[in-house]
């Protein structure tokens, strides 16, 4: 993959939406998520940065990115020793750009401790961003620490996988209280973007059972759109691939373009600003 070179001017007015794709509940789908839900976006023809910041760098290698010879990645980011334009990839899609992790990031947590405001770097980072993206996607690590925070703080608001099994709202409530801290000290704007049940298999009733519960607690905050369990959804990281570059006939590209059409759905107004300040620009240039 090769670094992206951007042409024409930034845009000052423009402001790209920043979702944070987080559950410190580790194996629901965090990263399938975000992965499919950026790559989904970018087929809609909508400019998307997925930023992989999981020391685990799934996203970075579900999208066909050798985390290996990547050279700027998020850590070096968060520790300031490249800046986030510099740590940009292309990807096999026209509309999808990527900021890969690595390993590194493990030990960030440690690097920063005595860093001022080390909460807020990665929103600094982001800002310049915002200007040529429609959505940025944040995949967090599957926990709540100073990494996750970093992501909330940047992070217009939080969309959370939730698996549809029998643990599925154990350890919400410590999200929701992260939330709710984050708002009252760093981010008094984040928003809760939506829920959204994953690994769905029709065939049980109690994946019924715990969907019903989820839209019982969080109500119109929850997707209509469901991800189902599905074969090639799970094939697809190991060839390097979002699912709709995989197979695009699949249950699971049908779900994630679904569920990045409730997204755009849910960001009209926002999507209709971004049009028309582009739309200014364009007759005053």
């Amino acid at each position: 993959m090769r670094k992206r070179r951007y042409n024409g001017t930034i845009r000052e007015n423009r402001m790209g939406k920043v979702i944070a794709v987080a559950n410190q509940k580790g194996g629901v789908g965090k990263t399938t998520t975000a992965v499919n839900l950026a790559a989904s976006l970018a087929a809609t023809e909508h400019k998307t940065l997925l930023i992989d910041f999981d020391p685990q760098a799934n996203c970075s290698s579900g999208v066909g990115l050798d985390v290996r010879s990547a050279v700027a990645t998020s850590y070096e980011v968060l520790v300031g020793s490249v800046t986030l334009e510099e740590a940009i990839r292309s990807t096999d899609m026209p509309y999808l750009d990527v900021v890969p992790s690595h390993i590194n990031l493990v030990g960030a947590e440690i690097e920063m401790v005595e860093v001022a405001d080390r909460e807020r770097i990665l929103k600094s980072a982001v800002a310049s961003a915002r200007r040529r993206y429609d959505f940025i996607i944040i995949d967090c690590p599957p926990s709540l620490g100073l990494l996750t925070l970093n992501a909330l703080t940047a992070a217009d608001s939080v969309l959370i996988p939730v698996q549809a099994e029998y643990f599925a709202l154990e350890g919400l409530g410590q999200l929701l209280n992260t939330i709710k801290i984050v708002r009252q000290n760093l981010n008094p704007a984040l928003d809760i973007e939506g829920v959204v049940l994953t690994m769905f298999d029709t065939r049980l009733r109690l994946a019924n059972q715990v969907a019903d519960e989820v839209r019982r607690y969080f109500g119109d905050r929850v997707f209509r759109t469901i991800v189902q369990r599905n074969v090639r959804l799970s094939e697809a990281p190991s060839f390097g691939k979002p699912v709709l570059l995989y197979d695009v006939t699949s249950t699971g590209t049908r779900n994630y373009i679904s569920l990045a059409s409730e997204v755009i759905a849910r960001n009209e107004a926002f999507l209709e600003r971004e049009s028309a300040t582009r739309e200014t620009t364009a007759l005053s240039s």
